[in-house]
């Protein structure tokens, strides 16, 4: 592949990164989470380098397949994990009796993370 044809593939491992580190106030369960989240994503261009094999060119049909099961199964778990946090902030809306916005509340009050009583998820 050419320089032209890599640009921008990193971009969702640097989105997840930056989600999760806006979502989870306490820093060390950030420095966790990123200490295991940014090298597994790395490792999984291990995993793309080795699907595109020569026996299968030109048309590359399981390598694309595989990459394609790979797209459509982070499509429906980010699918999932979106209406989860919808629906746990409407929770947490009904649970304290005020409608809460994640701009709302001061970061200083959610160093707990989903465990403080005004947390809200930022999606």
């Amino acid at each position: 592949m050419t320089d032209k044809e890599n640009r921008g593939t990193s971009a969702p491992s640097v989105l997840l990164d930056v989600w999760y580190n806006n979502n989870i106030a306490h820093e060390g369960r950030r420095v966790v989470l990123t200490s295991f989240g940014v090298p597994l994503a790395n490792l999984m261009g291990v995993v793309s380098s080795n699907i595109f094999q020569n026996k299968d060119a030109p048309k590359y049909i399981p390598a694309l397949a595989t990459t394609a099961a790979f797209g459509a199964t982070g499509c429906l778990l980010t699918l999932v994990l979106g209406a989860w946090m919808i629906l746990d902030n409407k929770r947490r809306n009904r649970k304290t009796g005020a409608k809460l916005n994640v701009r709302d509340i001061p970061t200083e009050r959610l160093r707990d993370g989903p465990a403080a009583q005004e947390f809200r998820w930022f999606y």
